[in-house]
């Protein structure tokens, strides 16, 4: 799987909160209340990451949550239809994706955590299914890996030592 490090600085990222969770630990003196956020960063031209937070304030958190997920963005290839170059799917503990490629007009058939990743990294036309659990942070980061493991039909030539014309038929 190819991560090459982007720059976070030099985009212009929007921030989509997906879910926050709050969370007790039992102690001695009583209950210890945090909470937890999932979110979504991306500039709607290829870029997307997800990163969580945990703090005892939740706009700390959420703050926490975006700077995690400015570290691990992914650069996603994107067609001329505005969807991904094939169908894939992606894995991440008991959760899977299929991210399924769709014609001009289709627009974004997604549930919430995978349509708020989809629509972030600029991806117009796409049909997604959760299969698996729904569980809300491994649904976004199955997504995640299956848009890092796409290849543009340039790198898939290379790696064959084809053309573009013999790969795409």
């Amino acid at each position: 799987m190819k991560r090459e490090i982007i720059d976070a600085s030099q985009l212009e990222l929007e921030e989509t909160v997906v879910s926050i969770k709050r969370v007790t630990k039992v102690v001695k003196g009583g209950r210890n209340m945090r909470f937890a956020a999932l979110v979504v960063v991306g500039d709607k031209n290829g870029h997307v990451g997800a990163g969580l937070g945990k703090a005892a304030e939740i706009p700390e958190a959420i703050r926490k949550g975006k700077e995690d997920a400015m570290k691990s963005l992914i650069s996603v290839p994107i067609d001329q239809n505005d969807s991904i170059p094939y169908d894939i799917i992606g894995k991440f503990g008991s959760a899977e994706v299929l991210l399924k490629r769709a014609p001009e007009g289709t627009g974004v058939i997604a549930g919430g955590p995978a349509r708020s990743v989809v629509e972030l990294a600029g991806i117009n036309n796409i049909r997604t299914k959760s299969l698996g659990t729904n569980n809300k942070q491994n649904v976004v980061l199955a997504t995640i890996e299956g848009l890092a493991a796409l290849k543009t039909p340039e790198e898939v030539a290379t790696l064959r030592g084809k053309s573009v014309e013999e790969i795409l038929g």
